[in-house]
């Protein structure tokens, strides 16, 4: 099976697509530090470049992306749905 998104740590919360991932896809992960695989239905179209959700995440969680806090969510985020800025609010602003 093709990879279709990167996990950079094994405590990110978040993968990244690196190929456009289709809501109901079955998509797998490498997660980059410790060389397995992991797998998630999307639940919403996943454009190349943005996060998916590894897990649920409840209304003003932080998000961890690179082993890192990268911001908190805004709502609610089911586990293989879309991360970007409609529920997540960046830490950087």
């Amino acid at each position: 099976m093709a990879v279709k998104f990167f996990v950079h740590h094994e405590k990110d919360t978040v993968g990244v697509a690196v190929a456009d991932i289709k809501a109901g896809e079955t998509a797998t992960g490498w997660v980059m530090d410790t060389d397995n695989e992991i797998t998630v239905t999307a639940i919403n179209d996943i454009p190349l470049g943005h996060k998916i959700a590894l897990c649920d995440i409840s209304a003003g969680d932080t998000v961890i992306k690179y082993g890192e806090s990268i911001g908190k969510t805004t709502q609610a985020v089911k586990k293989g749905e879309h991360v970007h800025i409609h529920n997540l609010k960046t830490a950087r602003w």
